[in-house]
Formats: C-alpha cells, structure tokens, sequence
C-alpha cells in the first residue's frame, strides 16, 4: 500500500484538484461525476460550474487522497473545517452522495431503488478515479474506508455501491473500473446484496451494502 496518504474532502478550496482528478486534460465535456445527481436540464458546458457549486456546500460531492509530505500521518482523514492544511500531490478521489442529492439513481431503471424515506441517510459510492502510475497500490481502499467514515459522520445509516466482478483471474477494464469492483467493497465491510440490471464495462454491476452505527453510538 502506498504510504503517506491523506484523505480531505473535495471542498471549494480544493476545487483545482477535483479539476485535476476528473479532467486531466481540459476537455471540459466530461462526467464530472454527476451521472446520478445531474440537474434535468443543465447542459454539458455547465457540469463543471455545477460541481463547483457543490464543492462549496456540506457535505463535499467527495473525497480526495494527497500523497502527503513526511510527518504527516498514513491514512489520515481531514476534517470538513480544515482548510488549506493538505500539503502533497492529489492522487485519488471517489464521488459519493446521499441518494436524496442523485435524482438519477432515485429513479433508476436499471439499479436497485431504496424507499423515499431512507434517501437522506442511504449514500451511494458513485466513482472512483486514480492517476496512473498510482493504481493497485491502495488508493480506492483508503477512499472507500474514508466515504464510509465521511458519509456516518454526516447521519448515514447506510452506504451503497454498484460494482463490478471480474471473471477469475481476469482484470477490469480501466473503462470499468471507475465504479470499484466487488472485491474492493468486500474488503471494506460492504455486504453483497444481489444482483442489478447495470453494467459496467459489459461487465455485471452488484449492489454491495453496508449498514452503519451512527457516530458517537
């Protein structure tokens, strides 16, 4: 696992890095990981503003892994109220939310629907995305052990993911790979709860859960 690595959340002043993370070479029409929390309407050249607006509400649309400088502690999570304090090279980010911020999935064809009444305390882990030259070396466990903490502290009774499965001894595409693998979720608590209708990749998508004890219970 690579050392020296902090975990912060994606917030307005960490807005160059989300740029950094999710469009790398300035395209500007890319994902900017809103498949699922897209407003109806808001049009391809309007996706980065829209981010931009959500890294500055609480809580942060995700969470950022920086190789940090030496002192600091591996593995460290950040505060929403510390700013400016991540020093290093951002490496990592994975997108989550509560399924009452992504309209898409509350109404999904494809993927298992929760009851309206659960949205605001079930999360759903939406993305990850590392670097090159950063990959299999722990990053999207730290990120996705960092999303259960963030997403508990913030009332979630509940965090859900939608990855894929490989074939034995087989390794996902990188065009899949953005949504973790079963494996990965497993590793970190999640439960397998069965099957969806998605794919990734053409590979099946699971729905893997992981209920939560609230924090200070």
């Amino acid at each position: 696992m690579v050392t020296g690595l902090r975990i912060a959340p994606a917030d307005a002043d960490r807005f160059d890095d989300v740029v950094t993370m999710l469009d790398p070479r300035g395209r500007g029409q890319v994902c900017w990981c809103l498949h699922w929390r897209q407003p109806r309407g808001l049009p391809v050249d309007g996706r980065r503003e829209h981010l931009r607006d959500l890294s500055g509400r609480v809580p942060a649309p995700g969470l950022l892994a920086y190789l940090a400088e030496d002192g600091q502690r591996d593995g460290e999570h950040v505060a929403d109220d510390v700013v400016g304090d991540v020093v290093g090279e951002v490496v990592g980010w994975v997108g989550l939310a509560p399924v009452s911020a992504a309209s898409s999935l509350q109404h999904s064809r494809v993927l298992p629907r929760v009851e309206e009444a659960e949205w605001p305390t079930t999360w759903a882990v939406m993305c990850f995305v590392v670097r090159p030259g950063y990959r299999r070396r722990g990053i999207a466990r730290a990120l996705l052990e960092a999303a259960v903490d963030y997403a508990r502290d913030h009332g979630a009774r509940a965090v859900q993911g939608f990855p894929v499965e490989p074939a034995p001894g087989r390794r996902v595409p990188v065009g899949a790979a953005f949504v973790g693998t079963v494996g990965l979720f497993e590793s970190v608590g999640f439960d397998r709860v069965g099957e969806t209708a998605a794919t990734s990749g053409r590979l099946p998508r699971w729905v893997l859960r992981r209920e939560l004890v609230p924090s200070g219970g």
